[in-house]
């Protein structure tokens, strides 16, 4: 799923491209694309017609275009989408799900999503800041986020550091790839306990989540298939500056040791193990269940 760099390179795209425009027409092609628009696909479309796009902003992983009538048009990438701005003249590909077409009759935009896991909707009034995103923390690039106060919730947190990383609510944007890259960085393994770091590692901890991020906006986020690309149509490369993620068996930047892999939610984790010692409750675990023990839920 994109992350808050391929988030952002989307919108900085976008802006380029969009802003200032009047939209002309709209058309759903597929009514999953717009399931969370409750007044379905024709609604969609009719309240779009004549709006003018003012600006492309984004919080976290959610981007939204705001509209000349102070409402917004909310949109999340899932696992699969892509904003393409494209020539009107291009063929519709298999996975076109919405096209906007616009009154300069320039490049259209189109919603493009394989897996179907992403979504459009007219938010009202929300230009901006739209409702159903209202409880998504900020992230490390808006001006007003406060580390200091991360750090504090942190500190009351129970739990390993990796799911607190991940939970959007208190800080948003990050995602498995640059979670297990700003670990890397701190020297932290993910199970490390959220309130168990001292304020200087988790402040250390923060400060490298938003340089891994800016490196990697810099680099156009991390493209591992053509799932994700900018608006124009090309990937990114910051896959090729990745110290741990997908890197299973391959020696650690740092110290040589053979990157591990370990499952996480349904995903996997990657580790050094000589650089991220595992906390002694997880390798008492492992060692439990290495033994056929059982061990409590």
């Amino acid at each position: 799923m994109p992350e808050l760099p391929e988030v952002e390179t989307v919108r900085l795209g976008l802006t380029e491209w969009v802003v200032g425009r009047k939209i002309k027409s709209v058309d759903v092609l597929h009514p999953r694309a717009v399931r969370r628009h409750a007044a379905g696909g024709a609604d969609f479309a009719a309240a779009l017609a004549g709006r003018t796009v003012t600006a492309v902003r984004r919080r976290g992983k959610y981007l939204w275009f705001a509209l000349d009538s102070g409402d917004a048009i909310l949109g999340h990438l899932g696992m699969s989408g892509q904003m393409l701005v494209v020539d009107r003249s291009r063929p519709p590909g298999p996975h076109l799900r919405v096209r906007f077409a616009f009154t300069d009759r320039g490049p259209e935009l189109r919603f493009v999503d394989q897996r179907t896991f992403g979504g459009l909707l007219l938010s009202p009034g929300g230009a901006d800041l739209p409702a159903e995103i209202a409880h998504i923390a900020l992230d490390p690039f808006d001006p007003k986020f406060d580390p200091a106060a991360v750090v504090a919730a942190l500190a009351r947190r129970r739990g390993g550091i990796k799911r607190a990383l991940l939970d959007q609510t208190l800080i948003s944007g990050i995602g498995n790839i640059y979670a297990d890259e700003a670990l890397w960085r701190s020297r932290l393994h993910g199970e490390r306990d959220a309130a168990a770091l001292s304020r200087r590692a988790a402040l250390g901890l923060l400060t490298n989540v938003s340089d891994v991020m800016a490196e990697a906006l810099r680099h156009g986020g991390t493209s591992f298939d053509a799932l994700y690309v900018n608006v124009n149509g090309e990937s990114g490369y910051f896959d090729r500056s990745l110290a741990v993620y997908g890197r299973e068996g391959e020696p650690c930047l740092r110290c040589g040791a053979a990157i591990r892999r370990e499952p996480f939610m349904n995903r996997s984790s990657y580790s050094c193990p000589r650089c991220q010692r595992r906390p002694r409750r997880m390798q008492g675990h492992l060692l439990n269940v290495s033994r056929g023990k059982r061990v409590p839920s």
